[in-house]
């Protein structure tokens, strides 16, 4: 941290089960500038922990016992409580320079006003190369534990989630937006790209054969994700939005491949759902 600066007062929550290959990266970009740094940790077999305690951050375990809450939910109820703000980062994220910055102007006053939560832009890596252009999802990673929750879905026995929320965000009565990104930096091979979103197209194909549960989970997605959810034609529209409507060419050969993977994943859901319902 830049001497003469005060931490932001804001408790920092990393996620993790085997990041061993990402973990001290997402570690070094928040730690001595929060008040702070919590990674909460699921039974890891590889050096997460290791890792973790080994560049400053505290180590919590959670251990999920099939029902709510799941486990950001539980970040939001049991991690540094004392803080009322709580920036939730994946493993294998990192805050940019220039998000730390934002941030501290942000919370120049701590007492003055704010939203309940702010929805920070994703910077997307994909196979080694950062995407500048087929990438727009904004995450709403920063909230006011005492006016925002996750929702609590009925998919809990739905495949392919687990003990992590699906993709929704917290509800909250007003939202912010931050200009500067959290970089997505996955340092694992594209492999494990693969591997979980053929996990999420799981949970996602349950959803088709869960009509009520489905309409809760659009509900709370992103405004973006509300829209695409109605979209004909997934893996065609997904493909022509990120590669030529958002301009993803121009990101060479991860764009079009990043597209491609995409499209490919909405393929997925679609064939999963007609194959056979999903139990």
């Amino acid at each position: 941290m830049t001497a003469g600066k005060t931490k932001l007062p804001i408790a920092v929550a990393i996620p993790t089960k085997n990041e061993g290959l990402n973990i001290a990266e997402a570690v070094k970009s928040v730690l001595g500038h929060f008040e702070a740094v919590v990674v909460v940790d699921s039974h890891s077999t590889d050096d997460t922990v290791k890792i973790a305690e080994e560049c400053g951050a505290e180590v919590v375990t959670y251990t999920w016992d099939g029902g709510h809450p799941r486990k950001k939910q539980w970040c939001l109820e049991n991690v540094r409580t004392d803080l009322d703000w709580i920036l939730l980062l994946d493993g294998d994220e990192r805050l940019s320079p220039r998000l730390l910055a934002e941030l501290r102007q942000t919370f120049r006053n701590p007492a003055a006003p704010k939203p309940a939560a702010y929805d920070i832009p994703l910077g997307y890596w994909f196979s080694g190369k950062r995407l500048r252009h087929g990438y727009t999802i904004r995450k709403r990673s920063l909230t006011d534990r005492t006016r925002c929750h996750y929702p609590e879905g009925g998919d809990l026995d739905a495949p392919g989630i687990g003990e992590v929320e699906g993709h929704y965000q917290p509800v909250a009565a007003s939202v912010g937006t931050l200009r500067h990104p959290i970089e997505h930096q996955d340092l694992d091979p594209v492999t494990a790209w693969f591997e979980r979103h053929n996990r999420y197209s799981d949970w996602e194909a349950w959803l088709e054969h869960h009509p009520e549960v489905k309409e809760q989970v659009r509900q709370v997605k992103s405004r973006q994700g509300q829209l695409f959810h109605k979209a004909p034609f997934k893996p065609v529209v997904s493909f022509a939005y990120m590669y030529l409507y958002r301009r993803g060419f121009l990101d060479g050969r991860a764009g079009f491949d990043f597209a491609l993977a995409m499209s490919f994943y909405r393929w997925q859901i679609a064939l999963k759902s007609r194959e056979k319902p999903v139990r």
